[in-house]
């Protein structure tokens, strides 16, 4: 199963391809919207090889990957619902690590919770999963309340294994991961 084009009220998320390397440029380079996750602007260098990752990531397991997301073709930022892949996330059949990163001029308008939301349902309802978590820095609120809005509970704090290269403010306040399993989000459905 290849990842499909989802469509929700108000967006459009379309499978991340090599024409949307330029829209991740202008989103990584912006201090603002990597302040909690590399503590300054990527360099196109960087980006570049941040994208190949991003589009290797869609052929780990089959519907899972990056989306590049929309509303009324105005680009809005990425989300992703991917395997575990991380230091800080044992691979678990059955599991998924949702994320999602928008631009700056689009935050507070609800977008990220409604492109996550729909992840969810399609990594329950289309694929089967039994559990998405998201993790952030302890510090960003904001992505925090994002995850608490589409259901999410707290289900740990940590220190994580592989510490930020370049110092991150409110890094030495570790990590934080939330969680969803299928019989929670079905539950709330009823």
């Amino acid at each position: 199963m290849s990842q499909p084009r989802l469509t929700t009220n108000r967006l459009h998320l379309v499978p991340l391809s090599e024409e949307h390397l330029e829209l991740e440029v202008e989103l990584d380079s912006d201090p603002d919207v990597m302040r909690y996750t590399a503590g300054r602007p990527h360099s196109r260098v960087e980006v570049e090889q941040s994208h190949r990752r991003r589009l290797a990531a869609s052929h780990n397991v089959p519907g899972l990957g990056f989306w590049v997301g929309f509303a009324d073709d105005v680009f809005l930022g990425w989300w992703i619902l991917q395997p575990p892949n991380g230091p800080d996330q044992p691979k678990v059949p059955g599991e998924a690590d949702l994320g999602y990163r928008l631009l700056r001029r689009h935050w507070r308008r609800g977008y990220a919770s409604e492109g996550a939301a729909d992840l969810i349902r399609y990594g329950f309802e289309d694929l089967g999963l039994d559990r998405i978590f998201a993790q952030a820095m302890a510090a960003n609120a904001a992505s925090r309340a994002t995850m608490v809005s589409i259901g999410m509970t707290f289900a740990r704090g940590f220190i994580t294994a592989e510490p930020y290269p370049d110092p991150i403010p409110g890094a030495e306040h570790g990590e934080v991961e939330y969680e969803i399993t299928r019989a929670t989000w079905q539950s709330d459905r009823t």
